[in-house]
């Protein structure tokens, strides 16, 4: 399978072997479309010149200053479109770029192979060539990863296409008929060569998603579990919070679902961690359900979804993303569904074994991501009984006369355990500030 990248590979070099600029104008009611813009032509390589037309507020602009996209400040309190055109490319000429992609429409993806015909004729600044809309790319598009699911896949895209203008399978490697039922049913079908697992199948349906350039991209499980007459509830709750994430939920009102009593265990310690993890230390921060897999992106969200490499390919991917939209700022809102449990095994994955993996991922991530509350709290607590020991150890001896080599050697060893962990924890906590900045 070729993915959407390699495919932009031909242009992308030519552009990129020109050092030809991507510049784009940023306006309070475009902020969206421009960081689109700037992900989209640095995730490809070229250079972005961001103007703004007397906004320098705008958060898209410390968004693209992140990326190391240099931010141009108009001068002579230029704010239309002509005049920031030109200073765009007096900067591009001062930064020594061999050309200029002027995107007149942030909203509209780049036509890069038609832009590119426009710059060999000879022209410094050209306006980008918006691309087109494909036939069958859509405003909802519902995203299905599947394994080996014959049995159920021809129901699961035949009950969602009344509510999706699209309905993408991704088949990952499936060695029964998923992919020719997925078909038939009216999905446009993916296919991996071999088993990747579900992250890799994420992936895949994300750069499809980019590709058609959808405003609401839904993922849901292939084997049944979720109602696809839910696909409009997360629809409209993205609608009206603009929130880049909406996930279902089986734990807040308007859900309909009847958990196992050991699976609700689980996701409650799994729940726990992984809040923990974004550093959400009080409930009303928290994501209740954190593993669901019915979710509902916005085009900003699959923009970059798409360019991290850090989404794993395993079952991981759910709380992979979450880390990723916490990382990124993003809001995440939660909307009651119905999850069915009266399925035959709806997992490859023994939901005790993939429990397991999911906590030692997540305590791994604390640990990384957040050492003084993961190793510097714990350290302190040490210090503190150590301390205890010593006061305890000094009260006796001063009391008594009495040396108590017990109470001393606990006082010690608490005190030298909980004092390494102290310094660990500011060391660790220095790298992460260090990695974290631009």
């Amino acid at each position: 399978m070729t993915s959407h990248v390699t495919d932009r590979a031909g242009p992308q070099r030519k552009l990129k072997d020109r050092s030809v600029a991507v510049g784009v104008v940023a306006r309070p009611e475009t902020a969206d479309a421009v960081a689109r813009t700037v992900l989209r032509a640095t995730h490809l390589g070229y250079p972005v010149l961001v103007t703004h037309a007397g906004t320098p507020e705008l958060d898209v602009l410390e968004y693209a200053r992140q990326l190391d996209v240099e931010v141009v400040d108009p001068i002579d309190d230029v704010t239309n479109t002509p005049g920031l055109r030109d200073q765009l490319a007096a900067s591009a000429r001062a930064w020594s770029h061999a050309g200029l992609v002027f995107q007149t429409d942030p909203t509209r993806k780049i036509a890069y192979e038609e832009t590119l015909v426009r710059l060999q004729d000879g022209e410094y600044v050209v306006d980008a060539v918006p691309a087109e809309r494909a036939d069958g790319e859509a405003e909802v598009v519902v995203g299905i990863p599947a394994y080996n699911e014959a049995n159920s896949i021809r129901e699961v895209v035949t009950e969602t296409l009344p509510y999706a203008d699209a309905v993408v399978v991704a088949d990952d490697g499936s060695d029964d008929d998923t992919a020719r039922v997925a078909r038939e049913a009216g999905a446009t079908v993916v296919e991996h060569d071999r088993n990747r697992g579900y992250g890799a199948a994420l992936r895949t349906l994300f750069e499809a998603a980019d590709d058609r350039d959808t405003d609401h991209f839904l993922i849901l499980d292939a084997d049944g579990q979720h109602d696809p007459a839910d696909v409009p509830r997360l629809v409209e709750t993205q609608r009206e919070t603009e929130a880049e994430i909406v996930t279902g939920s089986r734990f807040t009102d308007g859900a309909e679902t009847d958990v196992p009593a050991y699976r609700r265990l689980g996701l409650f310690v799994v729940g726990i961690l992984t809040n923990l993890s974004l550093g959400a230390l009080h409930p009303s921060s928290w994501i209740y359900d954190t593993q669901c897999g019915f979710r509902c992106y916005n085009q900003r969200a699959v923009d970059t979804l798409v360019a991290d490499d850090t989404i794993g390919t395993d079952m991981g991917a759910s709380t992979d993303i979450l880390h990723h939209a916490n990382r990124h700022g993003y809001t995440v809102e939660e909307v009651g569904t119905t999850v069915r449990y009266d399925l035959d095994e709806t997992s490859e994955y023994h939901p005790v074994q993939h429990g397991l993996t999911l906590i030692g991922n997540l305590i791994r991530t604390i640990e990384a991501e957040h050492p003084i509350a993961s190793t510097g709290v714990p350290g302190v607590a040490l210090v503190l009984v150590g301390l205890f020991f010593a006061y305890r150890t000094t009260v006796l001896y001063t009391t008594n006369g009495v040396f108590p080599p017990g109470h001393a050697l606990t006082a010690m060893f608490f005190f030298l355990i909980g004092t390494y962990a102290c310094f660990t924890a500011i060391i660790l906590h220095s790298l992460v500030r260090v990695r974290r900045e631009p």
